[in-house]
């Protein structure tokens, strides 16, 4: 496991690989930049890691748990990890309330960006605001999410940006870099459509702020 947070420190991030230490240099793009410098490519596989304060840790894909059960979290919000067998409808849509998690979770496995706010900090146009990014747009969705440390969370598989301003140019620098990133994406390919019978976008299953009941799957 890895978990990787960018600093600005005379021009350069650095990286620090949490379980072996090692350090390395990655070029920051500032905060005012557009998006063109954050398109994926072969030599450029994960753009995101230029982007200021991005965090990113290391999760096994593939670990499913049924829809009665609850995994034990250890992020807030989840970024990757054991998730529901069935993933959030991801195609351009805003959830007007809160959704289960581990739904969403496998969602990010698929290629989504997931924005999460605080309702309680992002309300009327700088939830509209968001929302426009969202509504429509394949591989993205929105959702409010109870008690958040900061106004906004992006996450993506793997990784996850946290701000407190609906106009920063980092979120569609996120956007760029990780929606459906081939290189980043555990599962290329996969649909973010609605599972019929499965998941009700209109009605999802609801977000759960209770503690993890004990002999919850963990994250990994």
């Amino acid at each position: 496991m890895r978990r990787v947070f960018g600093v600005l420190a005379a021009g350069a991030v650095v990286l620090a690989a949490g379980c072996g230490g090692e350090i390395s240099g990655s070029p920051v793009v500032g905060a005012e930049a557009g998006t063109d410098a954050f398109v994926p490519s072969e030599d450029n596989q994960d753009p995101s890691l230029a982007i200021s304060g991005i965090e990113t840790e290391d999760f096994p894909p593939g670990k499913h748990v049924p829809s009665t059960a609850r995994v034990a979290y250890d992020e807030s919000p989840p970024f990757g990890g054991t998730h529901d067998q069935v993933w959030a409808t991801c195609t351009g849509i805003v959830y007007p309330t809160a959704v289960r998690t581990e739904n969403m979770v496998h969602s990010l496995e698929h290629g989504a960006v997931w924005i999460a706010y605080n309702p309680d900090d992002i309300s009327g146009s700088d939830r509209d605001a968001l929302a426009e990014r969202v509504e429509g747009m394949p591989y993205l969705m929105m959702s409010p999410y109870p008690d958040l440390d900061q106004p906004i969370s992006l996450q993506s598989w793997g990784h996850r940006l946290k701000l407190d301003d609906a106009d920063d140019p980092r979120i569609d620098q996120f956007i760029e870099a990780l929606r459906v990133n081939e290189y980043t994406t555990p599962e290329v390919g996969a649909t973010c459509a609605t599972v019929v019978g499965s998941f009700d976008p209109d009605d999802p299953p609801p977000f759960d702020e209770s503690e993890p009941p004990a002999g919850s799957s963990p994250p990994r």
